[in-house]
C-alpha cells in the first residue's frame, strides 16, 4: 500500500482505525492478535509503536504522525523517513479489509468522512487525480441517511463512505453530472485542495468514475455506461442482490433476531379478516395419491396457461387446489433469541417454518362463491369475502390479464403478500430476498398441483401494488404484496 501524505492548505489530516467489529488482544507470546469476522490475524513481534497504533485504532481514528516518536533534533520529517513505518505499512497489508481509512482537518473534531470495509477483498489505494480531469459519481452509488449520519453505497464498491460532516457531503453530492475539482471548489467556495481529497477518497473505493476521453465536462465519456455487463443492470437490482447474498460480508449468516427484545414476534397465523366466511372443500389425500400421475409426468407436463375455458372454475377444484399447496398441517412452539415464537407446518417450505405468506383470492367466475376478493385462512381452510367492489375486483382482474397478455380475465387470480415482521424478526438484511424466494416456492407448488389436477395455472410477478394493497386492505409496509397466480380450467382446443 502507497501512503499519500495531505499537506496542501487546509491542513487535511489521513486517519485511520479498525472496523467496530475487530478485537485486538495480547497473544501468551506477546505476539498481537486481531480477531475480525474473517479469521484471526496475528501480528508477531509488534514494536511499541505497532502495539500503541492498534490499540488506539480500536479505539477510533488516529494519525500515524502522532504515534512516532520525536526525533533528537525535533525537525519536521515525512512519514515515510521514519524506521517506524515500514513496520506499520506491513500490518496495514496484513490487516487489510480490516482497517477503516478517515480523512480529517487539522483544526475540525473528528473525521470528515471514512471508508468502512463490507468485504474480505476491500483494498484502499488514493489514486492521483488532476484537478482539470472530469469526473463523477458512479450511476450505482447512492447516498441515505442512517444513524444521524449520510452513508454512500454504491453495489460495485468493497467499502461504504460515512459522512460525518455535511461539507464532504455537499462535494459528492455535486457529483452528479461531469465536472472537474477545478470547477466544482470555486463553485461550492470550497479550497480545492480540500475538494480534491474528499473527491480523492469516494474514488478510492471506485464510487467515482473517471472520463475515459479526457477532455471537457460536457463532453466527457464514462466507461461504466458502456460497460456491456453492467448496462444490463439497473442501480436497484444490483445494489439488492449484492447487499441480500450470504456471501456478503456484512449480511447475517443465520437467525440474528435483530428485534427480538424489542417487538413480540407476529403471531404464526394471521387474525382472520371481517366478513362472510366459506370453508373449502377438503380432499381425501389417499384418494388423490391414487389417482395422480406420477411425479415425472407432473413435471414434464408442467407449462404456463394463458387462455381459459370459458367454464367458470369450481369452488370445489379451488379448495382441492389451496389444501394440497397452501393449507396449514400442523402449528408448533418454537423458541430462538431468548422468546418463544410460533411456526407452522404447511406443504411448500418456508425458512424456519416462519411462512410469512399470505393469500388473496380474486374470483371472476367460480360456482359456489359469489364475484369478489377473499382472504384464505390456511389453518380453517376456508375464505373469507372482504370485497364485493366491482370496480376493483375488476381492476386486479384486468392487472392479471394484462400480465399474461390474454384477452380474458382469469377466472381465479391467487395474490400473494408477505408480513415482512414474520421474517425480520429473525433475519435483519435478507428477509425480503427469503420473500421472494418463497413465493417463487410456493408458485412452484401451485403450479405442480395444479398441473396434477388438470387445470390451467401461470404464475405472475407483481402488478400495481397500489391496486392489491387497498383491495387487500393491507397495512403497508407491514403487509405488501409480493407476488400473484391465475387459474382455470383449461380451454377447449
Amino acid at each position: 500500500m502507497q501512503f499519500q501524505h495531505l499537506t496542501d492548505e487546509p491542513e487535511r489530516v489521513r486517519l485511520w482505525s479498525l472496523r467496530e467489529d475487530a478485537l485486538v488482544e495480547t497473544g501468551s507470546d506477546d505476539s498481537l492478535l486481531v480477531f475480525t469476522r474473517w479469521g484471526d490475524i496475528e501480528i508477531d513481534d509488534p514494536s511499541p509503536v505497532v502495539r500503541e497504533w492498534l490499540y488506539r485504532m480500536s479505539l477510533g481514528p488516529v494519525s500515524l504522525e502522532n504515534l512516532l516518536p520525536p526525533r533528537p533534533d525535533n525537525h519536521h520529517r515525512p512519514v515515510e523517513d521514519d524506521p517506524e513505518y515500514d513496520r506499520v505499512q506491513n500490518v496495514l497489508s496484513k490487516l487489510g479489509s480490516c482497517v477503516v481509512h478517515s480523512l480529517g482537518l487539522a483544526d475540525m473534531g473528528g473525521p470528515l468522512l471514512s471508508a468502512v470495509p463490507i468485504s474480505r477483498k476491500a483494498t484502499f489505494q488514493l489514486p492521483r487525480i488532476d484537478a482539470d480531469h472530469p469526473v463523477r459519481l458512479s450511476r450505482f452509488a447512492a447516498m441515505r441517511a442512517s444513524d444521524g449520519e449520510v452513508v454512500l453505497e454504491s453495489p460495485l464498491a468493497r467499502h461504504r463512505v460515512v459522512f460525518h460532516r455535511s461539507l464532504a457531503t455537499r462535494v459528492i453530492g455535486s457529483l452528479g453530472k461531469a465536472t472537474t475539482v477545478a470547477d466544482l471548489a470555486p463553485a461550492l467556495d470550497v479550497a480545492e485542495a480540500l475538494v480534491a481529497d474528499i473527491v480523492t477518497y469516494v474514488a478510492a473505493v471506485g464510487m467515482i468514475v473517471f472520463s475515459e476521453n479526457g477532455g471537457s465536462a460536457p463532453t466527457a465519456r464514462f466507461a461504466e455506461d458502456s460497460d456491456p455487463s453492467l448496462m444490463v443492470w439497473s442501480h436497484s437490482d444490483l445494489l439488492f442482490h449484492s447487499r441480500s447474498k450470504l456471501s456478503r460480508p456484512d449480511a447475517p449468516r443465520h437467525a440474528m433476531y435483530p428485534r427480538g427484545d424489542k417487538v413480540p414476534p407476529p403471531p404464526a397465523v394471521k387474525p382472520l379478516p371481517d366478513g362472510p366466511r366459506y370453508p373449502l372443500y377438503k380432499p381425501v389425500l389417499a384418494e388423490i395419491v391414487a389417482a395422480d400421475p406420477k411425479f415425472t409426468e407432473v413435471v414434464e407436463n408442467r407449462r404456463s396457461f394463458r387462455k381459459f375455458a370459458r367454464r367458470p372454475l369450481s369452488a370445489q377444484r379451488l379448495g382441492e387446489l389451496l389444501f394440497r399447496s397452501a393449507r396449514i398441517r400442523s402449528v408448533r412452539p418454537a423458541e430462538g433469541g431468548g422468546v418463544s415464537y410460533a411456526v407452522s407446518d404447511r406443504p411448500y417450505p418456508s425458512t424456519a417454518n416462519l411462512h410469512e405468506l399470505e393469500l388473496y383470492l380474486t374470483l371472476d367466475r367460480c360456482t359456489d362463491l359469489p364475484r369478489g376478493i377473499y382472504h384464505y385462512d390456511p389453518l380453517g381452510h376456508a375464505l373469507t369475502l372482504i370485497d364485493t367492489s366491482p370496480d376493483k375486483v375488476g381492476e386486479l382482474l384486468d392487472d392479471a390479464k394484462a400480465a399474461t397478455g390474454a384477452i380474458q380475465r382469469p377466472p381465479a387470480l391467487i395474490t400473494m403478500t408477505a408480513r415482512m415482521g414474520r421474517l425480520s424478526w429473525m433475519y435483519n438484511g435478507i428477509a425480503y430476498a427469503t420473500t421472494l424466494r418463497h413465493v417463487g416456492v410456493l408458485q412452484q407448488t401451485l403450479y405442480l398441483v395444479a398441473t396434477a389436477m388438470g387445470l390451467a395455472p401461470c404464475a405472475l410477478s407483481v402488478g400495481d401494488i397500489e391496486v392489491s394493497d387497498s383491495a387487500f386492505l393491507l397495512q403497508w409496509p407491514s403487509e405488501v404484496t409480493v407476488g400473484g397466480f391465475v387459474v382455470g380450467l383449461r380451454p377447449e382446443w
